[in-house]
Formats: C-alpha cells, sequence, structure tokens
C-alpha cells in the first residue's frame, strides 16, 4: 500500500468517527482511538503495521510540546516550581512506591521489575490530558495548572530512567543509540540554552525576506533540530522541543510560530491517538476481559486514591483536587517506551508487555469518560445544594455576579466601609475569592430563593454584573418584580444588552467597554494632534449623541425596519455633527 493511500484511510477514518464521537458528547481523543481500532489490524485491518505508525506519530507529541514551551516563559515556570517540583515529584514517587509494593507482592515480580512497572504506570499521558483540558478550556484553571506542572515533571523523570536501563542493555531506550554520555548531555542541554540568543537574530532574518513558507519551515526546522539534537544523545526529543520552545517563548515571534504549527501538531496528534488505537490487541482483551478491565480499573483508582491527597496538600479544595487526580489516572505513552526497553533489557517477559500496554491503553481510553463522569456527579452536587447558606444580615448593596468588572465596585465599597452581599455561580471563582479573604457566597441569582436568601428588597442598591446576558435579563426582571423600589445598576456586554435591560426597566445601564474604550479614543485624539479639550469635547459630544441614539432606537427596539433606520439615522447625524465642527 502507498503512503498516499495510508494517509488517505487515515484522513477519511477521522473526518467519519471524530465528529461523530463529539456529536455524542465524547472527547475528539476518544473519536481518534476509535478510529484507530476501526481501521487497525484489529478492526477492518485497513492499515497493519501500527508501530511504524506509532513511531512517525510522536513527532504530534513533539509539536504539542513545543507548544507548551512556548506558552511557558520561563520566569513563568519559576512561578510554577511548587506545581512541578514538589507536587510532580511526590505524585511520581509515591504511585511508583504503591503500585512496586502492589506488583511484588501480589504477582510476584522481582523489585526491579517491579519498580519499573510502578515507574511506568506512575507517569500520565501528556498527550491526552493537555489534549483533553484544551478541548475543555480548562489549562488555565487549578487543576489545570496543578496537572500541567505534574506531567511536566513526568517528563523530565523519564530521562534518568532511561539511563539507568541504557546502562543495563546498550539498545534499551527507545531514543538512545547507546548508554548515556553525560558530556553529551550537558552539550546538548547547554547548546540549546545557547540557542535562546541566537534564534532571535535568526527568525528576524528568516522575517525580513517576507516569505511565509520560509518562516514556516524556520520553525519546523527548530523544532525537528531541538527534538533530534536531544535523541542524538538519548533523551527525549519531546525535552527537546519543550526547551526549544521556551527558548522563543518571550521573543516577538511566538505567536507566528504558534499559528504557524498549530496544524501540523493537531493533525500528527490525532495521528498519534489513532496509531495507539491501533497498537490494541483486541484478541488479548476478549481472551481475559475481566482481568484487563479490572487491571486498568484499578489502576485508575489507585491513581486517584495517591493524587488526591497530594493535591489537598498542595493546597487545592475538594473539587479542583478530584478533578486533577482523574485528569492523571491514567497511563500514559511514556510507559510503552519503558516497558519495551524493559523488555530488552530482560527484566519483563513479552507477554507482559503486551498486557500491561493494553491496560494503559484502556486507561487512556478510558479518561475523557471518567473526567465527563465526574464533571456531571459535580453539577448534580450543585443541583441538590444550589447556594450557600447566607447568614449576614441586609446590607445596602446586593452584587450579582463577581467578575473583573464587580470586584472594582466591591473595592470601592470595602474602602468606604460599606458593606455588601456577592453572589457568584461559578464555585472555582467563590473559592478563588474567598483566598483573598473577600466574604463572598455561592449561588445561581436566577434563583428568587436565593435573592431572597440575600435580602435583596432590603437592599438599596443592586448591582447587576453577571456576564452571561440571558441570565443577567432573568435576573434584572426577578429583582424589578419582587423588589421594584431597590435601584438596579446593570453591566451590558453590549447595545442589544443593554437596550433589552431598559426595556425591562433598568435606568442605570453601563455598557463594559463604553468608558474605557471612549477614554483611550480621548488620548489617541490627542497624540495624533487634537488639544486636550478638543478630545474632551469630541468624546463628550459623541456620548451626549449616543445617549440620545439610544433613546429612539429603545422606542422601535421591536420593529426591525425602524430600528434599522435609526441606527442609519444616528451614523449620518454624527458625521454632520462632527462636520459642523471641523469644517473644511
Amino acid at each position: 500500500m502507498t503512503f498516499l493511500t495510508e494517509a488517505l484511510i487515515f484522513l477519511v477514518a477521522a473526518i467519519v468517527v471524530v465528529p461523530i464521537s463529539k456529536r455524542l458528547g465524547l472527547s475528539s481523543v476518544l473519536g481518534f482511538l476509535g478510529a484507530g481500532i476501526l481501521i487497525g489490524p484489529n478492526g477492518i485491518g485497513l492499515v497493519g503495521d501500527a508501530e511504524e505508525i506509532l513511531h512517525f506519530a510522536e513527532i504530534g507529541v513533539v509539536l504539542l510540546l513545543f507548544i507548551i514551551g512556548l506558552e511557558l516563559q520561563p520566569k513563568r515556570l519559576w512561578v510554577m516550581r511548587r506545581a512541578v517540583f514538589w507536587l510532580g515529584s511526590a505524585q511520581v514517587g509515591v504511585t511508583t512506591a504503591a503500585i512496586a509494593l502492589l506488583v511484588n507482592q501480589l504477582f510476584d515480580f522481582d523489585w526491579p521489575a517491579a519498580v519499573l512497572i510502578g515507574f511506568a504506570l506512575a507517569l500520565s499521558s501528556t498527550a491526552f490530558v493537555l489534549q483533553l483540558l484544551g478541548e475543555q478550556r480548562k489549562l488555565n484553571r487549578p487543576h489545570g495548572r496543578a496537572a500541567f506542572g505534574v506531567l511536566l515533571l513526568q517528563d523530565v523523570a523519564v530521562i534518568p530512567a532511561l539511563a539507568v536501563l541504557s546502562l543495563l542493555t546498550p539498545t534499551a531506550g527507545a531514543d538512545a543509540e547507546g548508554p548515556l554520555d553525560p558530556v553529551l548531555v550537558a552539550a546538548a542541554i547547554g547548546g540549546l540554552v545557547i540557542a535562546r540568543f541566537t534564534l532571535r537574530p535568526i527568525l528576524r532574518f528568516v522575517a525580513s525576506a517576507g516569505i511565509h513558507e520560509l518562516f514556516l519551515a524556520a520553525g519546523l526546522a527548530i523544532v525537528v533540530g531541538a527534538a533530534l539534537a536531544m535523541k542524538a544523545v538519548g533523551l527525549s526529543m519531546g525535552l527537546g522541543a519543550f526547551v526549544a520552545g521556551m527558548m522563543v517563548a518571550d521573543s516577538e515571534y511566538r505567536h507566528q510560530l504558534e499559528t504557524d504549527i498549530m496544524p501540523f501538531k493537531g493533525l500528527l496528534l490525532g495521528l498519534f491517538f489513532m496509531a495507539v488505537g491501533m497498537s490494541t490487541n483486541l484478541r488479548l482483551l476478549a481472551d481475559s476481559p475481566v482481568l484487563i478491565v479490572g487491571l486498568a480499573l484499578s489502576l485508575i483508582a489507585l491513581k486517584t486514591l495517591v493524587v488526591f491527597p497530594l493535591a489537598r496538600w498542595h493546597g487545592m479544595d475538594n473539587t479542583e483536587s478530584l478533578r486533577t487526580a482523574v485528569v492523571l489516572s491514567q497511563g500514559g505513552e511514556f510507559a510503552f517506551v519503558l516497558l519495551t526497553a524493559g523488555a530488552m533489557a530482560a527484566l519483563i517477559s513479552d507477554s507482559t508487555l503486551e498486557l500491561i500496554v493494553l491496560v494503559v491503553t484502556l486507561s487512556m481510553a478510558s479518561t475523557p469518560l471518567v473526567s465527563a463522569l465526574l464533571e456531571k456527579s459535580l453539577e448534580r452536587d450543585l443541583d441538590e445544594k444550589p447556594f450557600d447558606d447566607i447568614d449576614e444580615p441586609e446590607h445596602p448593596v446586593v452584587i450579582a455576579g463577581f467578575g473583573r468588572f464587580a470586584q472594582i465596585i466591591a473595592r470601592v465599597l470595602t474602602m468606604r466601609h460599606i458593606p455588601f452581599t456577592a453572589l457568584e455561580v461559578n464555585p472555582a471563582q467563590v473559592e478563588f475569592v474567598r483566598r483573598f479573604g473577600n466574604e463572598i457566597y455561592f449561588g445561581d441569582a436566577t434563583r428568587l430563593d436565593l435573592l431572597q436568601a440575600a435580602h435583596v428588597s432590603e437592599c438599596k442598591v443592586f448591582i447587576l454584573a453577571i456576564d452571561d446576558v440571558e441570565a443577567s435579563l432573568k435576573v434584572a426582571a426577578l429583582v424589578r418584580e419582587t423588589a421594584p423600589q431597590v435601584t438596579i445598576l446593570a453591566r451590558a456586554r453590549n447595545r442589544h444588552h443593554e437596550l433589552k435591560l431598559r426595556e425591562l426597566g433598568v435606568q442605570h445601564v453601563m455598557r463594559e467597554t463604553l468608558l474605557s474604550s471612549l477614554e483611550l479614543t480621548r488620548i489617541m485624539l490627542t497624540e495624533l494632534g487634537d488639544s486636550p479639550s478638543a478630545s474632551a469635547d469630541a468624546i463628550q459630544a459623541f456620548k451626549e449623541h449616543d445617549v440620545k441614539t439610544l433613546d429612539k432606537q429603545a422606542a422601535v427596539f421591536h420593529d426591525e425596519k425602524a430600528y434599522r433606520q435609526t441606527t442609519q439615522d444616528a451614523t449620518e447625524e454624527l458625521k454632520q455633527l462632527f462636520a459642523e465642527d471641523n469644517p473644511s
């Protein structure tokens, strides 16, 4: 079969299976795995050599680590040092010890083999976890940052493990040609550090040519070159790509490199997941389903039980600790590398290798499902306890929605010693704000019982700062209906949102970006040559015109034709207004 034919099979399989997976509410990772199983030797057999595809597809993991390196500047890594070195080291050490002890006692492996298996299974899947967190947009959540720190430590910890295996057999390391040479390792790492000062001039020289494809080639050359440099001395290719990304993370070319390489990363990472699916030995699963599924579930349960208390020790709350434990509960792709090296070193048998690889693959495939079940469970818990008990007396101010907008209001109220009651529906935001000593209550302000518990009818001012437009309108209607005497000051996302709020009887509405945009515009006019007074007059004229336009639009809000006409008329009036002030 030709290369293009195989490429077409992979592309068509991904195009068909992955969208179906997403339609079913599953992760795209599961879709790629399913596509690999379908076309692999244990499926319909369209493609046979899973190992060769897996080696090629590892470039996707390499590109992923380069992208991560781009996002992680050296000074940011220092900020994350506690998650990387303390939490990561504790996770690897405790998990390795626990699994090694169980393997030695229950399955009668000798200690070297038990420690190897324990260490290999202690590692989680960088590719799976980061892809999953990226899809869920949770990389910047506390559990996302903690998981990334642990994964980074795990990737680095593979290096000494491969070094030990390299000493046992010259062909043990999957990426190594022989035993690690400390001098060469130091030289390779030093070379990448020095490259930090040379890559920017090189990229500037290439960019000056003005040929986009040439800049893309330079970016790929940096990734591949760094990966091969590390591989040549027996280290992980992914580590080289990660360090290379960090070297250009603070350059002006970071965003362009990320944009150019992202499509390659996505396709090759998908190919990696498909290759993992192809390598799944379903016959072994069919022969011993109870044993293999039981081992996979045991691995997930054990790693969850180990990581959860460590995350709590790290300072995370119960919910975020549980999320961290679940996303790190699977085995990882480096287990394939280490266990293969262990088999070459005669520490474990080929049959043991095959069994553990299947267990790891099943644990990886189950991660999106387990994560989804956890989120459903957490949502159900929130439904059972819809809001915190509010034990405060009535306050003159109640704030609904405690994001960046409302926090500024709260700081001024605190400065003036004016008490307030704050309500926020996002539990993670509640926990974050409470860490700084602020009193805030969890709850959905669209619930009438929460508004009553917060004594809204007794307050003087109700600050409506909810980000979601529909929820904001619902809360405004509830407050206006149940407490008509209360003054509502509302934040609006946009012009349409403001008109809807005014329709509900909310007279004091501020679009969230209006004043900051106008202030920046005033500065811009001054920089362009206007006098400070002329700039201020222009901004004031615009504000007055905007208010009049809104009054006209509010009267015809539900008449689309009339609304469109008022918008066109307002534009012409504004042009004439400034033409009169600046006659040619």
